[in-house]
């Protein structure tokens, strides 16, 4: 029973990553964009719950709050910044997100400081279930498992089945084409962007209750996040799900059966993946 709770936290902290991992392969896969502000965002919506729940007193309330300000953000920084860098070289767009990682951490230090914070757990999950008479599982991250199931499910009807998400895979595929066909480039790739955002920073605000709220919170989830696209292959939602599981259960059961290696399972796991498949797990959306 202990290794089902294992599994549980795994499977939970992957579907996580995959939150954070599909709007950074929406927005490097198709938008050609290296952003690695990426993790930035998942502290600024982490940062958001915490700021929000203290204004509203309601973590409920705090959620749409929070993504609404994370799409503005998004869009913001779309149409003055990245929207100029599309055409020049990978180099201009490392640089720039580079330094939205300070400027973001700056904020962060003005703003709140340099402690540690916590998000309290909604009052009505904040409860376990009993699964022997002495293990139990937090309520919580059986609700984070099921929204991010529900997201995933929903992001795939849009990539997949819908006309938005048609004009997603032509613009990934070939944008000249898809503008000759009609197809407002600039603007699917400000709300492709924004939506990115919002994914990141949704993860960081449903995570905030059940880890810390500090300072350096994004770049720990950056790398992870990259490791996820790579592994999954350039542009896949479908690879970024499978390998965000995959990375997940690698890394919670790691801990518990070999905690000395565990800092090197993810790793681990990416080169013996790449070895097999370099282009990874899935092509393409």
């Amino acid at each position: 029973m202990f290794y089902l709770i294992q599994l549980l936290n795994g499977v939970q902290y992957g579907l996580l990553l995959f939150l954070l991992a599909s709007g950074l392969t929406l927005i490097f896969g198709i938008m050609g964009v290296i952003n690695l502000a990426h993790g930035s965002f998942y502290m600024v919506g982490a940062y958001l719950a915490y700021w929000l729940a203290g204004i509203t007193g309601s973590f409920w309330l705090a959620l749409p709050l929070g993504v609404g300000t994370a799409l503005v953000i998004g869009v913001l920084l779309e149409v003055t910044l990245f929207s100029r860098l599309y055409k020049r070289d990978h180099l201009y767009q490392v640089l720039l997100t580079f330094g939205l990682i300070l400027i973001f951490e700056e904020l962060r230090s003005i703003l709140f400081g340099d402690d540690v914070h916590g998000v309290a757990v909604p009052a009505v999950l904040s409860y376990s279930v009993r699964l022997t008479d002495t293990l139990s599982y937090p309520v919580y991250r059986l609700f984070i498992t099921f929204v991010c199931l529900l997201l995933a499910g929903a992001l795939y009807l849009v990539i997949q089945k819908t006309r938005l998400g048609m004009m997603i895979r032509a613009g990934s595929s070939n944008r000249e084409m898809a503008a000759s066909l009609g197809v407002n480039i600039p603007l699917l790739f400000a709300l492709v962007f924004a939506f990115g955002t919002a994914l990141a920073a949704f993860a960081g605000m449903i995570a905030a209750p059940t880890s810390s709220v500090f300072p350096g919170m994004g770049n720990q989830i950056l790398i992870i996040c990259f490791v996820v696209v790579v592994i999954g292959g350039i542009g896949s939602i479908n690879g970024a799900m499978i390998a965000s599981l995959a990375i997940g259960l690698a890394d919670t059961l790691g801990k518990v059966l070999a905690p000395e290696f565990s800092a090197m399972a993810v790793y681990f796991l990416m080169a013996i993946i790449l070895l097999w498949r370099p282009q990874g797990l899935v092509n393409k959306t």
